[in-house]
């Protein structure tokens, strides 16, 4: 059966999605009454990174067309692609280092005016919709004629692990029915339906955020539009290890009043992605002396849980070597060692020492914020994260600066937040925790009823 011509949907190339985007962007959220205001600025510069990654789609299909024999000049071809791959990562660390400090500053705003999007609730709806609708079906077609994106940056063994097993299932299933599919085929499904199953958890879990904690339907519903209209979402649509993490920070982020559930999501992101690590001190520190201890009680029973099963896994099918101490073992993860060839970053081209002072900074910035502000609400939660995500780029050494999905959706809060000084983790009331359940169970189970009183005799 020949495919229908209603169904050869393609997307626009990487730089008419970044114009059209941006200036979809503008028509549907800039405040044109004061257009110069934080607001409006958060918008524009939410496309800074953009040009970071144009860069680098040049730089690649230059690279790959140097050792062409029909290239009158390979050698030049061959300069100028890895003098843009320096250049393209430098733009994104220099971009990244200006978020970071609009985090910062984020810390100082208390007074936030609610800013209504220009489109109505229903129209943004809508768009958003039609959205997910057309990247997804972007994200699951093949195209004959063109190679299948790999992989951008190393993917975490747990995600992998995932995926593996899930393609196995699939696989099962067409056995069961009859129906028979290359490997690469039901590969490629799977972990493009997966990375989607991402893509909209992030979306919902935004709304939710929009309507339970801002009390703004609209700023929920922009958060999710604007997710899916900013370029990085369509450059890694089917990047499931860029937007895993996400989806788990995101939903914690929902379930902050819940110390207990947002660590066993945050735990289980670290047992797959282990970055998410790095956010321990800083959400322990939120939740000091208010779930202080079942925080990170949670998200560590959370992150063995997750290691151990893929460890378990990976144990029967006869692999070694997983573990946390692997995974910490690799260069890009330790800044005194030098990056390893096969990956690609800022610190493959320049020196790699200037990687370990960056480093201690960034340690003294964890330690630096697991005690301060003090205390924490929920503003100071979305931007801090945010910051500790960003500056993971600085000294990450495979592709450094690329990985934007992982704190994307904290963006999208810090610009659409309203005041949310009153948005503090619930205090601890006496006699509500789970282990006084449990003793107040069990001592109605054995203590003595009442006696009834006996009849006194005639």
């Amino acid at each position: 059966m020949e495919p229908s011509i209603f169904l050869d949907f393609h997307l626009p190339n990487a730089a008419t999605w970044f114009y059209f985007s941006l200036i979809l962007t503008i028509a549907l959220f800039f405040q044109f009454a004061r257009p110069i205001c934080l607001r409006n600025i958060d918008l524009l510069t939410l496309f800074l990174l953009a040009p970071g990654f144009l860069l680098l789609q040049e730089a690649h299909t230059l690279l790959a067309l140097a050792p062409s024999p029909s290239e009158s000049d390979p050698a030049h071809i061959h300069e100028r692609g890895h003098r843009e791959l320096l250049f393209a990562y430098g733009w994104l660390l220099v971009g990244s280092a200006y978020w970071f400090a609009r985090t910062l500053f984020d810390l100082t705003l208390i007074r936030r005016p609610v800013v209504s999007p220009n489109l109505t609730t229903a129209g943004l709806a809508c768009l958003g919709l039609a959205l997910f609708v057309g990247q997804g079906s972007v994200a699951v077609r093949r195209v004959a004629d063109q190679p299948e994106p790999g992989s951008v940056g190393r993917q975490p063994r747990p995600i992998e692990q995932v995926q593996d097993q899930a393609t196995a299932v699939v696989q099962q299933a067409q056995t069961e029915t009859g129906r028979w599919g290359s490997p690469e085929d039901v590969r490629f499904w799977v972990e493009r339906t997966l990375a989607m199953i991402c893509h909209a958890a992030v979306v919902i879990g935004l709304l939710l955020i929009g309507l339970r904690h801002f009390q703004d339907r609209a700023a929920g519903i922009g958060m999710g539009t604007l997710y899916l209209l900013v370029p990085y979402t369509a450059y890694h649509i089917g990047q499931l290890h860029h937007v895993w993490p996400a989806a788990f920070l995101v939903w914690a982020v929902f379930c902050y009043r819940r110390p207990i559930t947002a660590g066993w999501l945050l735990g289980l992101a670290a047992g797959s992605s282990l970055f998410p690590i790095l956010l321990l001190p800083l959400w322990a520190g939120f939740y000091s002396r208010r779930g202080a201890g079942r925080f990170p009680l949670a998200f560590l029973t959370a992150a063995t849980v997750s290691v151990g099963i893929t460890a378990l896994v990976l144990w029967w099918a006869g692999e070694g070597g997983f573990g946390v101490s692997a995974a910490l073992s690799l260069p890009e993860w330790q800044p005194w060692k030098v990056p390893s060839t096969e990956t690609e970053s800022l610190w493959t081209r320049t020196h790699w020492a200037y990687r370990m002072p960056i480093f201690v900074l960034y340690v003294g910035f964890l330690c630096g914020i697991t005690i301060w502000p003090n205390p924490k609400n929920l503003s100071h939660l979305i931007a801090l994260s945010a910051a500790v995500l960003i500056g993971v780029q600085f000294w990450h050494g495979d592709r450094g600066g690329v990985y934007v999905l992982w704190y994307m959706p904290l963006l999208l809060m810090m610009v659409f937040r309203p005041n949310l000084v009153m948005a503090e983790p619930p205090g601890l009331v006496p006699g509500a925790g789970l282990m006084f359940r449990l003793a107040g169970v069990a001592w109605r189970r054995v203590r003595p009823g009442p006696n009834p009183d006996k009849e006194l005799a005639v």
